[in-house]
């Protein structure tokens, strides 16, 4: 008995030295494509996110819950008709280059995105605000010209930048500069980016590794290799035909959670055929998402329209939508009610850099077919596809998109009239007037009832065809300890990795 008791003792004791994080070394990470850039505030790509999410940090941030939590910003308060804001700035908080964090940088933050000049895509998320001022150097009032119910978890994607570093001439594409628990060292193009480890970062003793090398490693079968071999410690946000393959390779784990990124069909409406609604609802009905769940999921996903059902309460089940149940007949008679009883001709741009996409394009290539859309497939490299989508180069493409913690943050930027990802040209004022009242409803019940219209609204005729929403994998070695994926893809728990020994 006292044998036993012995080995229990020992047994709990190597269970807590195991999970004791261990200070040190670079995690050697595979990521499929090279960022076309790296400031925080026009990028658009995965490709940039995956790397700049641990460089840059916004005043809140949204956890792998979906909830928002203080970041740079320590609290606030909310004025009773919900139109000001103040917020308390964590003190002690420099960038990368030692300058200071205060008011100013974000102000200066602020002014720099709702500049036109700036072109960037968080702009709209935030054109409720009427005036940011610093009231001190830790204290930053936001003032509201409408209640704006998703303000806060909106803020988690507004990463603040030094004012001084911008104002001088640094170039945010190149080199970022931002406050977070890894700064930028080197990057060799089409090879690597190296980030190391902030000496400064404000959340005492993290993070634990020393370094994030980011190899650019485009062939899936080499990441896969190297993984299994432990030549890279972590795959992040990894296509489901890899997941599958890695499932049970020796001395991999595989992390998941549910994506509120979707795969998407987007439609160009300011081009013949796809002005015409009847046609939009009818690419719908000639699509079978069941089938590319499968396909190219392997059954690691579900059907979803314009919120991911890892929104809770907020996301309508499919079967609100009629256009969801295919139908090649129906949907040559929509063609032939749209005036193209022969059906119509287009050409689908396709990110190539996304094993899914490619494959989820080639599917519905075959699909779209049998219903009278004769679509030739162009794939493109990631900056050569981010250039075309920015210029409404396209009839169609193909591609991913990441979601948000609210219905808003993806919504109102999309399918608002000159929203600052509107990139179809769509114009619909119903919507428009159903997405002001979603942003500024102050209840969740109104909201919901706000955003149960719109999605039955936008799902067949709206400019984008939505597909499936996946699992979200990620692969690491088994000494890989400390991360936790998140729904929005961030790898802001890379903060609290560390290498077992």
């Amino acid at each position: 008995m006292r044998r036993v008791g012995w080995l229990i003792l020992v047994l709990v004791g190597a269970l807590a030295w195991a999970q004791t994080p261990v200070r040190g070394g670079t995690l050697q990470i595979a990521v499929d494509s090279s960022p076309a850039g790296l400031d925080p505030h026009v990028a658009t790509a995965f490709a940039t996110f995956v790397v700049i999410g641990n460089i840059y940090e916004g005043l809140t941030e949204v956890d792998e819950g979906l909830r928002v939590r203080p970041a740079l910003a320590e609290s606030w308060k909310v004025s009773a008709d919900g139109l000001t804001y103040t917020f308390k700035l964590r003190s002690g908080v420099t960038f990368h280059n030692g300058q200071a964090f205060d008011s100013k940088d974000v102000v200066a933050t602020f002014n720099r995105v709702r500049d036109p000049k700036t072109g960037s895509p968080v702009a709209s998320r935030f054109n409720l605000v009427k005036e940011v001022r610093a009231t001190g150097p830790q204290e930053v009032v936001f003032e509201l010209s409408q209640p704006f119910s998703p303000f806060l978890s909106e803020l988690a994607g507004l990463s603040i930048v030094p004012s001084e570093y911008v104002t001088g001439g640094g170039d945010l594409q190149r080199r970022a500069m931002g406050t977070g628990p890894f700064q930028f060292k080197e990057w060799v193009p089409d090879t690597y980016i190296q980030l190391e480890r902030n000496p400064r970062y404000w959340r005492q003793g993290r993070p634990y590794l020393d370094a994030l090398r980011f190899n650019i490693v485009p062939d899936a079968a080499t990441r896969q290799i190297g993984v299994s071999s432990g030549t890279y410690h972590f795959l992040p946000n990894i296509d489901p035909s890899l997941a599958v393959t890695l499932k049970n390779a020796p001395g991999v784990k595989l992390y998941t959670t549910q994506d509120l990124a979707y795969s998407l069909v987007g439609l160009n409406v300011s081009r013949k055929p796809f002005d015409n609604p009847r046609v939009r609802e009818a690419l719908n009905y000639a699509i079978d998402r069941s089938a590319l769940v499968q396909a190219v999921y392997f059954g690691n996903g579900v059907p979803g329209g314009p919120l991911s059902p890892g929104l809770k309460g907020w996301a309508s089940p499919t079967s609100a939508f009629p256009c969801y149940k295919p139908s090649a007949a129906k949907a040559r008679d929509l063609l032939r009610q749209a005036g193209y009883p022969g059906g119509v001709d287009f050409t689908i741009l396709v990110l190539g850099s996304v094993k899914t996409v490619v494959d989820a394009a080639q599917v519905l290539q075959a699909q779209l077919g049998a219903a009278g859309f004769r679509a030739k497939i162009e794939i493109l490299e990631l900056g050569k596809f981010v250039q075309e989508w920015r210029n409404s180069n396209f009839d169609a493409f193909v591609s991913l998109n990441g979601g948000s913690a609210d219905p808003d943050g993806y919504l109102y930027r999309t399918f608002s009239t000159g929203g600052s990802t509107n990139v179809f040209k769509y114009s619909d004022a119903r919507v428009d007037r159903l997405l002001e009242q979603g942003r500024t409803a102050t209840t969740a019940d109104a909201r919901r009832k706000v955003y149960t219209e719109l999605q039955v609204r936008l799902a067949c005729q709206g400019p984008i065809a939505h597909l499936v929403y996946g699992t979200l994998f990620s692969a690491a070695r088994e000494n890989v300890q400390g991360f936790k994926p998140v729904p929005t893809r961030s790898l802001m728990y890379l903060r609290d990795a560390w290498l077992a020994r």
